[in-house]
């Protein structure tokens, strides 16, 4: 069995660690004794505090999406610390934002949503695994996820998919605990009043934000701590917290997972399905207005 994990004296290295959720797990890493990295594109001002302010944590900028970058992150570690991290949490995700929708269709050569939010976790996780097999050591992975994993979304379809193959993905990689000590995990959060929110603020009514319910960062991090930290998560555990308490709390089995209860209750309300994908019909509606000029 793969066993506790204590933190402790251990390198963990955060993408997107700049704010949001990524954030609080660094500051509750480095609380308990951790070396941490952020790796981001840049920091806020509560971040930025905490690099100042701590010795133990580092900055390092990095676009998720270049490969050179993550593995660049490994090598700061071997520099500063003469080690490999033995943590990885890819945190670095977006919401499908409007400069990367599958509806407004303005990128002219690949989906940035699938590189951040799938290639990113996938290709971090690849290089852990080489690191830590090459180090000898006992590792473990923990990759932000979502509840859109288990779900669907008209509104923000690429999104949704994104969620689902980091799902598929942890599912695979279940058996690495036991094979070579490297225990890969996922966090699905539902709504989470990050950053992102304040920033997109057409996004606060089209997804009804304020008429949801939400779980903090904060909670999110503590979370996924214990499934860092704790052996009783095994290799594949994916949790999901929608709600305050351990009672918005649940592991996701394999297979027949049951609808969680912020889908079903957006579903049983037509304001919210007509916010969801009212800019998606606006969308549509154009573009068959232009096709009917041809």
């Amino acid at each position: 069995m793969f066993g506790d994990f204590p933190i402790e004296n251990k390198i963990v290295l955060v993408t997107g660690g700049g704010s949001g959720i990524g954030l609080q797990l660094t500051r509750l890493a480095s609380a308990n004794g951790a070396k941490v990295i952020v790796a981001d594109l840049q920091l806020t001002p509560e971040a930025q505090q905490l690099v100042e302010n701590t010795d133990t944590v580092v900055f390092q900028r990095c676009d998720v999406r270049i490969w050179a970058d993550l593995e660049a992150l490994i090598q700061l570690s071997r520099d500063k610390w003469n080690d490999v991290p033995d943590v990885y949490v890819a945190s670095a995700g977006i919401f499908e934002p409007k400069w990367a929708s599958f509806w407004q269709d303005t990128e002219t050569t690949r989906y940035a949503t699938v590189d951040i939010n799938v290639n990113h976790p996938i290709k971090l996780t690849r290089l852990a695994i080489r690191a830590l097999l090459e180090t000898n050591k006992k590792g473990v992975v923990c990759l932000v996820s979502s509840i859109a994993a288990f779900g669907s979304s008209l509104a923000s379809p690429v999104y949704a998919a994104s969620k689902h193959a980091l799902w598929g993905f942890v599912k695979s990689m279940a058996p690495l605990d036991a094979l070579e000590g490297v225990k890969v995990t996922s966090i699905c959060p539902g709504l989470v009043p990050t950053p992102l929110w304040n920033t997109l603020p057409e996004f606060r009514t089209q997804y009804s934000v304020d008429q949801m319910d939400h779980v903090s960062a904060e909670e999110v991090a503590e979370c996924m701590l214990s499934l860092i930290q704790e052996g009783k998560y095994p290799g594949g555990a994916v949790m999901e917290i929608t709600t305050p308490g351990p009672n918005g709390r649940r592991i996701i089995p394999p297979w027949n997972v049951s609808p969680t209860q912020m889908y079903a209750s957006r579903a049983r309300s037509e304001e919210l399905v007509r916010n969801l994908i009212g800019p998606v019909r606006e969308v549509l509606k154009k573009e068959r207005k232009a096709k009917a000029k041809l």
